[in-house]
């Protein structure tokens, strides 16, 4: 998991936010303008593809979630449901209780839980096919497992990709996921809830490479961009084909103006009725410290993360485990995963720093997640002189502990080896 990071006159916006909630769009119309006025602001920001503007003469636009588990689950149902749609009119032979049957989705064995969450409330099994030794997924990884899938009467629906997965913030390769998911009708989602933030970034241009290509993406704000929890951005290149998924319409949320504006009514893109204000803290924050204050913030923690990074190089008794990216470092003490999980709990009984491990091919790791909007380079100083040390601490009470007996029973050999010694000593001096 990646730490939340927000930023000043958090309190302000909250307070604002929390007092606004927008059922249908006509309890207040300015809640869902500003909302995609910003959702628009943010896809430019951020560089994405012009058809996720709102603004674009496509069906594309974007809406703000609680959290990537909301974003995930809401492409996953609509990808179910546009499956079942299409496949009956291609099969009318089968019931669509059959067709449900026979729905299987995607991901990486790297992503975050909350994709298998998404399978489980979505009731469709939710493949997770192994990353390649660099902890990337690929096409050819997902399009052998489509094919097999298929042979074996199944209907392939979605496939999560990952930009930033949680254990090491890999990359999956979009574009070549995105030929497969072409060529074979599979909707594709990139979840980048936490890698979504060097978009912005002119030397993170390689991040979007094949974006253009996906159905559906989702990051969250309150990782990178300073907007205090609950706040993930999500956008749609067919927003048309969520809106048929969840559109159910009582005669309570009906209103005299409906039809008549081009404003969507942002209750049919996601799981819940009501909305509350979001899209106002998202307006203060880039109101108050702007695209560049924003930007700087995102290269000061990658520039805080390679400093770690430095650290952890220069120490012969530690390890990387994966290349930095972004503000992560993952790494290990040198040995088996014992001294890894003996490190954690020493730094977690001290509470100075706060960190997690992961794990991958067995080994276990700790990930160095830099997060906060005042660290500074004395921070990281500081948490790896606590690292250090305990490791320093540790591996003295090992080897202090390697030169005692173990036990009782080595103690009374070690005993009568000296008293045997001993005896023959006096014999010979007779």
């Amino acid at each position: 998991m990646y730490p939340v990071c927000t930023g000043g006159g958090k309190s302000q916006r909250e307070v604002f936010k929390s007092n606004f909630t927008n059922p249908p769009i006509i309890c207040s119309p300015a809640c869902t303008e500003l909302e995609v006025v910003v959702m628009d602001w943010l896809a430019k920001f951020l560089k994405l593809p012009e058809h996720f503007q709102h603004a674009s003469d496509g069906p594309g636009g974007g809406v703000i979630q609680g959290s990537a588990s909301e974003a995930v689950l809401v492409a996953v149902l609509a990808a179910r449901e546009q499956a079942v749609i299409s496949c009956k009119e291609t099969h009318p032979e089968l019931s669509e209780s059959e067709v449900r049957g026979k729905l299987i989705t995607y991901s990486s064995d790297q992503s975050n839980s909350c994709i298998e969450k998404a399978g489980v409330l979505a009731a469709m099994p939710i493949k997770l096919l192994p990353a390649d030794d660099d902890l990337i997924l690929r096409g050819n990884t997902l399009r052998k497992a489509i094919e097999d899938d298929v042979a074996a009467g199944l209907i392939p629906v979605i496939c999560i990709a990952t930009l930033g997965t949680t254990g090491t913030c890999a990359y999956d390769d979009i574009d070549s996921l995105a030929d497969v998911c072409q060529a074979l009708n599979v909707w594709l989602h990139v979840d980048a809830a936490y890698a979504g933030g060097g978009f912005a970034l002119e030397e993170c241009t390689e991040l979007r490479r094949g974006l253009d290509r996906v159905d559906s993406l989702n990051f969250n704000l309150h990782k990178f961009m300073l907007v205090n929890f609950d706040c993930s951005a999500m956008w749609l290149k067919d927003a048309n084909k969520v809106v048929d998924s969840f559109n159910v319409d009582r005669i309570y949320l009906k209103h005299t103006h409906e039809g008549q504006s081009q404003i969507p009514d942002f209750r049919h893109w996601q799981i819940p009725l009501g909305r509350l204000f979001h899209a106002l803290k998202v307006w203060i924050t880039f109101r108050t410290l702007g695209t560049e204050g924003l930007r700087s913030h995102v290269r000061k923690h990658i520039a805080l993360a390679q400093q770690f990074e430095a650290f952890v190089r220069n120490d012969s008794r530690f390890e990387m485990v994966a290349p930095q990216a972004l503000g992560l470092v993952c790494f290990r003490p040198r040995g088996d995963n014992e001294h890894t999980a003996q490190l954690l709990q020493r730094l977690m009984e001290r509470k100075k720093i706060y960190m997690v491990k992961a794990e991958h091919a067995g080994r276990q790791f700790l990930r160095f997640a830099v997060c906060g909007m005042d660290a500074k380079p004395s921070d990281i100083e500081f948490a790896w002189t606590e690292i250090e040390t305990q490791l320093t601490a540790l591996l003295a009470e090992k080897s202090l502990a390697a030169r005692k007996p173990s036990n009782v029973s080595e103690l009374t050999q070690h005993f009568q080896m000296h008293l045997a010694s001993d005896s023959g000593t006096h014999e010979k001096s007779q």
